[in-house]
């Protein structure tokens, strides 16, 4: 299913904290600028990549946020053509020593991101751009300042500001832990969340803390209850939705990534679509797809009759039968039982 997103414009020019060596901790190029569909990036410019099954380096303008690596075909590019979810990152291996602020070189200098799935492999214009991409993937994927870096201290000062704002982006988005496996309770207007917070609609009635193989399977368990849920994400930061169609016979499965960005929701596709809430994506996606997709809401309520289907393996016809429950025996009185309790 296609589905045409709207892009708002709303781009701004992220806050500078005095006390950085901005004039000599930014390389030429580098510069952090706004885009109008998206936040700021933490750190920005010109990367070459090839992915396992591309035989040639293609050159992007690339942009970092959070644990996400995004590849425009043009420094002043809204939307981006590519990206690189480092949830599953593993590690980074470059080809040579580092070198403080080391000269520019025809070659460039390459880098190899290693992830659980797959290796991608970057080439930067110098050693010393080289080092600030793996000093910015680094505190974003480890939450802390890398050490052992040929850096300056006005970069030093970069990836601590970059870390501060991550920081800020991850408390706000305040989600459940993706590694619980076990659908989460509802949350209605008079239950309170952890830590005492208020409410909100960011949990509708369909979200289960679930992973992405056991919202797949829950979502085939209980076809007839639903095919949307939200669950949390991978990264551990982000929300994700889920849905299953069948087309023809064969089940679809599709999967999206929810971002928070201040107080509004991105699903992020190629046309990205903001939305106030959680609430709101589901409404979202209900009403683009002319209510195909339906909300998963499980069937809490208990069966008041003890019953099941009798197969008769002559004819094959099957019978609902309601058992006759067994009489209980008969309690006889205190007096009766004698003092042996």
């Amino acid at each position: 299913m296609a589905f045409c997103f709207l892009v708002p414009h709303c781009g701004r020019e992220p806050a500078r904290k005095p006390g950085c060596w901005w004039e000599m901790a930014v390389p030429t190029g580098q510069g952090r600028k706004p885009r109008a569909s998206q936040p700021p990036h933490y750190y920005e410019g010109y990367l070459e990549k090839k992915a396992p099954w591309e035989k040639e380096y293609k050159k992007f303008w690339a942009g970092l946020r959070g644990l996400t690596l995004y590849f425009y075909n043009a420094n002043r590019d809204i939307q981006y053509v590519d990206l690189l979810d480092l949830a599953d990152f593993v590690s980074l291996v470059d080809d040579g020593p580092p070198r403080m602020v080391a000269p520019w070189s025809s070659e460039g200098a390459k880098l190899t991101v290693r992830m659980r799935s797959q290796e991608v492999h970057l080439k930067m214009e110098s050693l010393e751009s080289r080092e600030m991409w793996k000093g910015f993937i680094l505190t974003m994927v480890e939450m802390k300042v890398p050490s052992g870096l040929a850096l300056l201290p006005g970069h030093l000062c970069m990836l601590s500001e970059a870390l501060e704002k991550e920081r800020e982006q991850r408390l706000r988005m305040d989600l459940p832990d993706s590694r619980e496996s076990l659908p989460s309770p509802k949350i209605t207007e008079g239950s309170a969340l952890p830590g005492g917070e208020a409410p909100e609609a960011r949990h509708p009635d369909c979200f289960f803390r679930v992973s992405r193989t056991e919202a797949e399977a829950l979502l085939e368990k209980n076809e007839s209850c639903g095919n949307l849920l939200l669950r949390p994400g991978r990264d551990g930061k982000s929300v994700s939705v889920t849905t299953r169609q069948v087309v023809n016979g064969a089940a679809v499965l599709k999967h999206y990534k929810i971002n928070q960005h201040g107080k509004q929701y991105v699903i992020d596709v190629e046309n990205p679509y903001y939305c106030s809430s959680l609430a709101g994506v589901v409404e979202f996606f209900v009403k683009t797809s002319k209510h195909t997709l339906i909300p998963l809401q499980l069937d809490d309520s208990y069966a008041e009759t003890l019953e099941f289907v009798l197969t008769d393996n002559e004819n094959g016809e099957s019978t609902r039968m309601v058992p006759k429950p067994p009489r209980l025996p008969d309690i006889p009185p205190l007096s009766a039982r004698g003092d042996s309790a």
